[in-house]
């Protein structure tokens, strides 16, 4: 990591938000609508030259706020159909304890994204699977047979809609 990503890092970690102008907003909102604008049409859009688009673009990511472009995959479609949140409560609450878990978790088959949260439970974990026999499979394979894991609760995920707030124009 360079110094200024880790700068960016610590002033994120720390709730701070790093500095960001009018054109980083614009093409950060245009590349959040579609991440797959070619630089030229980002630049049209943003009003700015290619080039000087293309320079800002590379200092988002060097920066790290723009920390990369995925693609919106229908989980159904590719066989894992049956979506769950499970909120986890560890055994202990020392930072080697929780570390490891926040290491290992997010590389369990069908974890989709892991959120570590504050109130009775430690995690959430966002998975996909193929139906339920898989994810009473997951709950007992990964979880309650897990030496940090005191509890899990499973959720069924029966709807998922995408925000529509805009979080990058300011």
């Amino acid at each position: 990591m360079t110094p200024n990503n880790l700068r960016g890092a610590r002033a994120r970690a720390a709730g701070r938000s790093v500095p960001l102008d009018r054109v980083d907003r614009e093409i950060l909102a245009a590349l959040v609508e579609d991440g797959r604008l070619a630089n030229n049409a980002l630049a049209a859009r943003v009003g700015v030259a290619p080039s000087t688009c293309l320079a800002r673009v590379r200092e988002l990511r060097r920066r790290g706020v723009l920390r990369g472009v995925h693609a919106d995959v229908d989980l159904a479609a590719v066989g894992h159909g049956l979506q769950a949140m499970i909120a986890v409560r560890l055994r202990s609450h020392d930072r080697a304890e929780v570390e490891r878990f926040r290491r290992t978790a997010p590389d369990l088959p069908g974890v989709v994204g892991l959120f570590h949260v504050s109130g009775a439970d430690d995690y959430l974990l966002h998975v996909a699977v193929a139906d339920s026999d898989a994810l009473r499979d997951f709950v007992l394979d990964h979880l309650t047979g897990h030496p940090a894991v005191v509890h899990a609760e499973t959720s069924l995920i029966f709807e998922h809609v995408r925000g529509t707030t805009d979080l990058v124009s300011g």
